[in-house]
């Protein structure tokens, strides 16, 4: 009725932002970040049993700047941190991180100085997967919620305003990341300052 009556068969209504949603769902390509035991259940899902290409995500990318998804596989050292956040930043907007298990999501079982609690410490995290180590059906569950998310995402310059307060806070690649609520330079962390975060975490033991 109405407008419809007065369009030819065909037309295909439908906000230019729900078009692009759907472009941009429908062929992610993850960057590949295998860490740990997480990375194996990841590759699995892209083989022919679980086949990942079926959502459009065939193809793992080498170079950060073909990719639009991080998906962080294992946990995350603290000299590895800087390289991930580099990696973060040369990815092209727009770009979306998934923490795969519970070492990438809260530090998990290596409650300990030279892993990150979480990696969102370092880069902005859009969905957590939990499990130690996740199956694959879980990966793609956690895909899937990714696109639904992302049909929702406006097609503004918005993300870094969302992102305020966030621990991260988006910080250009000069970059900087945040550790137990002091933000360091993209280096690794000296000898010194490991010692001191050692004893820090000893202090708090039981």
């Amino acid at each position: 009725m109405g407008l419809e009556e007065k369009l030819p068969n065909g037309i295909l209504l439908a906000s230019v932002e729900k078009l692009v949603n759907w472009t941009r769902k429908a062929s992610l390509f993850p960057a590949t970040f295998g860490l740990a035991c997480c990375a194996i259940e990841m590759m699995t899902t892209g083989a022919p049993r679980y086949d990942l290409g079926r959502f459009g995500m065939e193809v793992f990318r080498a170079s950060p700047r073909q990719a639009d998804l991080m998906i962080v596989a294992g946990r995350v050292s603290q000299k590895m941190a800087p390289v991930l956040r580099q990696i973060y930043d040369q990815m092209a907007e727009p770009k979306w991180v998934l923490a795969m298990g519970v070492c990438a999501s809260s530090g998990g079982m290596f409650n300990n100085y030279a892993v990150v609690q979480g990696v969102d410490h370092v880069v902005p995290v859009d969905m957590y997967l939990p499990g130690c180590p996740p199956r694959p059906e879980m990966l793609i569950d956690a895909i899937l919620k990714l696109h639904a998310k992302i049909m929702e995402d406006p097609l503004t310059p918005g993300r870094a305003a969302d992102m305020v307060g966030h621990r991260t806070e988006l910080l250009p690649s000069s970059v900087r990341y945040s550790r137990n609520g002091v933000t360091h330079g993209l280096r690794p962390p000296s000898d010194a300052e490991l010692a001191e975060q050692t004893a820090r975490v000893e202090a708090l033991r039981p």
